[in-house]
């Protein structure tokens, strides 16, 4: 959990897809940095890939249990967190795809 691996993308319009595991909320998983780590490790490895773009889902909100908030709170973090730490990036665009208007609305709040 909160690691991230690469497949490629095979018949999907994406040229790779990554994968990470976010925590449950509901068995008890409930430390905000696991959550984060999705988040960084994910950013890391489509770096490590040259990739120019990522979409993200609201990882671990909905059936996982995390509140929409609590997950944007933690993607910020971990983009400002990646901005920090690397100097030269591939990565130019970064998308959330969100499914709901109530999760959409609680990532509006945080990314503005």
């Amino acid at each position: 959990m909160g690691g991230a691996v690469v497949t490629p993308g095979f018949h999907l319009p994406a040229r790779w897809v990554i994968h990470t595991v976010g925590p449950n909320r509901h068995v008890g998983e409930t430390d905000p940095m696991l959550l984060r780590s999705c988040f960084r490790e994910s950013l890391r490895a489509a770096d490590s890939l040259g990739a120019q773009s990522i979409a993200f889902p609201a990882i671990s909100a909905g059936v996982y249990g995390w509140d929409a908030g609590e997950v944007a709170k933690a993607a910020s973090a971990a983009l400002d967190n990646f901005a920090e730490e690397t100097t030269a990036s591939s990565l130019e665009v970064v998308e959330f795809v969100l499914f709901s208007t109530p999760t959409a609305d609680a990532f509006r709040r945080i990314f503005g």
